[in-house]
């Protein structure tokens, strides 16, 4: 009798197993539009530094970014610097540049074991801050599950 009461809460106990299983995080892939040189925080992260995804912030009523120790655990990483050709802004252009351009820097830093792990994007000048005289680009890596948990940058 003691056996069936054992085995008969054996689905019970299997069905809250379930309910306390995390799922993996879906894998991300940031795109050359998630975050732009108008998003706030933005401009002021610099090379090497790490820096959250964007969310809202009620406070200042938009989308920001904030500078993150690599170490806490951030969602990016820059890893340098690009500086567009002058003329007049057009975004399928400048989105070959930058990928370009950011692809060429990433193949230096990381070999493709690495680099697969480490997938990079641009972050560009929109139309009103080109007009307004930005031509750089900046380059950052991330994880497509998961946070950076330390510098992602290789020993120089």
């Amino acid at each position: 009798m003691a056996a069936t009461r054992r085995w008969g809460l054996l689905p019970a106990v299997a069905a809250l197993g379930t309910l306390f299983v995390v799922p993996p995080e879906a894998p991300v892939t940031k795109t050359d539009s998630f975050i732009t040189a108008e998003t706030t925080g933005i401009l002021m992260i610099e090379g090497g530094e790490c820096f959250s995804d964007p969310t809202f912030s009620p406070g200042a009523g938009e989308r920001i970014v904030l500078y993150t120790p690599c170490a806490e655990g951030a969602d990016n990483q820059s890893y340098g610097f690009t500086h567009v050709p002058d003329g007049p802004y057009d975004r399928a252009a400048l989105s070959a540049f930058a990928w370009k351009s950011c692809g060429e820097r990433h193949a230096e830093l990381w070999n493709q074991d690495q680099g697969d792990n480490l997938p990079y994007y641009p972050i560009m000048p929109t139309a009103e801050t080109w007009a307004d005289g930005d031509r750089d680009v900046m380059c950052a890596v991330y994880r497509r599950t998961g946070r950076l948990t330390a510098s992602a940058l290789p020993p120089a």
